[in-house]
């Protein structure tokens, strides 16, 4: 996977397409990576080596050495690549359904796409692309669990099958775009096409002219959902200003909120706390990289928990001193659910431990209607004890 990103990278035209101008203002801050992020760009390598197996483009012992290389990673895990596996078992799936229409069908993995034709000094790497007659299919792997993305109308997606479409359009006759994103952590696989003139045209009014403006830094700020990944989030005065409207409702007349102004609070509650970590966050990093100096702020040492140096140690001195075990040790407990999945394997799990296991009722919560959960029927929520959702007013 290439070490450099474009000015206006793929995975992030959903936000400069949205907010023209946040690219440019996005320079002033530099890249910082995330443990996140890092554990994707370790799936998205283990992934390429078990999909290459897969095609026999490696042989045992190469997949043994990537593998064994890989494995040092301090986010390689059995689950991690568990979920690996199972991603390029999907591959793979979708690679036959395309040999089925298309014998001579190719598949590239971690391709580099050039996108300059539609974005100034624009390119990317997409993670799958399989080409054959009639249907052009473009996977990415989202290794994150945050929250569910979608492969509907999906910028990123678009983007890179529009320079997929430049790339390889001429060899076959495609008629369809296919567009798939696997996020494995929380089963989530979404799926979604158009056709190849859909496809032109998006790119023709959307694409080519929210670019060009992107890439001047012309156009108008305008905060919304976009705005969870830019990295300006922190200092940006227009999100500043959207998220600062929550508090015209403290003035509000009458004494008493209305329905509407509840609704508009809960709208943007998620977002708004999101956005006061990231100023907190752009605050402490500037004081303490900068030596930046904020009005009535100082940075000092947060407090911390006491913890043993050698609990190795600490036992042994106190069972030398007469202690019993049962008096310094902490009771023996089952696993959790997910740890002991893990440990005996879901197979055995199934088979010894499911009948034991129950989920009880979630308490209730307050979503947009969007969410895909069905509304709670009225005898549950008549038997919710609505003391017990009230605590966290008290404290």
């Amino acid at each position: 996977m290439p070490g450099v990103h474009a000015k206006l990278s793929p995975s992030g035209a959903s936000r400069w397409l949205a907010c023209t101008p946040s690219a440019k203002l996005e320079e002033q801050f530099p890249d910082r990576s995330s443990a996140a992020a890092d554990e994707g760009t370790h799936a998205h390598a283990v992934s390429e080596v078990l999909i290459l197996e897969k095609l026999g483009r490696l042989t045992a012992e190469e997949v043994k050495t990537q593998l064994a290389k890989l494995s040092e990673s301090e986010y390689h895990s059995d689950e991690l690549l568990d979920l690996c596996e199972e991603y390029s078992v999907f591959v793979m799936e979708k690679f036959a359904e395309a040999q089925a229409i298309t014998p001579d069908a190719v598949i590239f993995t971690e391709t580099k796409i050039d996108l300059s034709m539609y974005i100034p000094e624009g390119f990317g790497t997409g993670d799958v692309f399989i080409v054959s007659d009639r249907v052009l299919k473009f996977i990415d792997l989202k290794y994150g669990k945050g929250v569910p993305v979608s492969a509907v109308s999906n910028s990123q997606m678009m983007t890179y099958a529009a320079g997929a479409m430049h790339r390889f359009g001429m060899l076959y006759d495609i008629d369809r775009v296919e567009m798939t994103i696997y996020q494995p952590r929380i089963g989530n696989i979404s799926t979604w096409s158009c056709t190849v003139e859909e496809l032109d045209a998006w790119v023709a009014h959307v694409l080519v002219p929210g670019a060009l403006q992107a890439f001047e830094g012309l156009g108008e700020y305008v905060p919304g959902d976009h705005c969870r990944f830019c990295k300006a989030r922190g200092a940006c005065k227009a999100l500043a200003d959207y998220q600062l409207e929550i508090a015209k409702h403290e003035f509000a007349e009458p004494a008493l909120m209305t329905d509407e102004q509840i609704a508009d609070v809960l709208d943007r509650a998620k977002s708004f706390t999101a956005w006061v970590s990231s100023v907190q966050a752009y605050a402490l990093h500037e004081a303490l990289v900068n030596d930046k100096q904020w009005p009535g702020y100082k940075v000092v040492e947060g407090r911390a928990n006491r913890k043993y140096s050698d609990e190795a140690a600490v036992i042994a001195k106190l069972i030398e001193a007469g202690w019993s075990e049962d008096l310094i040790l902490k009771p023996r407990a089952v696993l959790g659910i997910t740890a002991l999945e893990k440990a005996i394997t879901k197979k055995l799990f199934q088979q010894h431990v499911s009948p034991l296991v129950f989920k009880p009722d979630g308490k209730p919560t307050l979503v947009p209607v969007s969410d895909k959960r069905e509304p709670m029927d009225k005898l549950k929520l008549a038997s919710a004890d609505f003391a017990e959702l009230m605590d966290g007013e008290a404290e």
